[in-house]
């Protein structure tokens, strides 16, 4: 990264805001379908927006809602979505010296850690154009993300029992519709079919939400050990 100028350019700046605003639509749009779900799984609406207001990470509120619409208790879920969340510490290891955030900036910023906002922002080659995609970005997907969930629980709450309109199985719909981009990779189709195979097994045996903890542990596993062998390749 180039050392800091003292300002974007004006046609870098449009360029950069623009992008970031047409991810944070289509991302914070995605949030209809947590809300509908959500109350679908038997949260309020109050509960659902409060989970996009403070939890804020898509994959870890839908593993949780899906914990609990599956029976399980709420410590499993929590559990759940904590394991799921550990990938935005990660991004915070990376991103930290990046952006150079201090104080309060920087708390703030971690609330807007996301899978976008460190995509729009960790290309860039310089340390204001990588805050202006962050910031833009994960604002944006914010603001968008709860107006969403907001009209979706409202919606969902509307049409009643889940059953009827076969919503009980948009958990699993939304889930893979998170992984599927993900899955070009053939170490990680490799992952996704041992956590899945895992996940399985213990379907007869074990209460709600353990099966996800599993599969959760046998994706970091495989991701520790794949780490672990490219380090060795490298230094060979």
């Amino acid at each position: 990264m180039s050392a800091e100028p003292d300002c974007l350019s004006p046609a870098s700046r449009r360029g950069i805001i623009r992008d970031s605003l047409a991810v944070g639509l289509a991302t914070g749009a995605y949030g209809i379908s947590f809300g509908a779900i959500s109350v679908a799984s038997g949260l309020s609406v109050l509960q659902t927006c409060a989970l996009s207001l403070l939890m804020f990470t898509g994959a870890s509120q839908f593993a949780l809602v899906g914990v609990v619409a599956a029976g399980g208790a709420p410590l499993s879920g929590t559990a759940t979505a904590l394991l799921l969340g550990t990938r935005n510490t990660l991004y915070g290891l990376r991103m930290a010296p990046l952006l150079r955030f201090r104080g309060v900036r920087r708390l703030a910023a971690a609330h807007v850690l996301i899978d976008e906002s460190t995509a729009m922002s960790v290309t860039r080659d310089s340390t204001p154009a990588a805050r202006l995609g962050f910031v833009t970005t994960g604002v944006s997907v914010l603001v968008l993300w709860n107006l969403a969930t907001l009209a979706g629980a409202i919606a969902g709450n509307a049409l009643g029992d889940p059953r009827r309109y076969g919503l009980d199985a948009a958990v699993g719909g939304a889930f893979l519709a998170l992984l599927w981009p993900r899955l070009g990779d053939p170490s990680h189709r490799m992952v996704a079919v041992l956590a899945v195979a895992v996940a399985l097994g213990l379907v007869p045996f074990a209460a709600a939400g353990v099966p996800v903890l599993a599969a959760g542990g046998v994706a970091l596993l495989a991701g520790a050990l794949l780490t672990r062998w490219g380090t060795r390749e490298g230094d060979a």
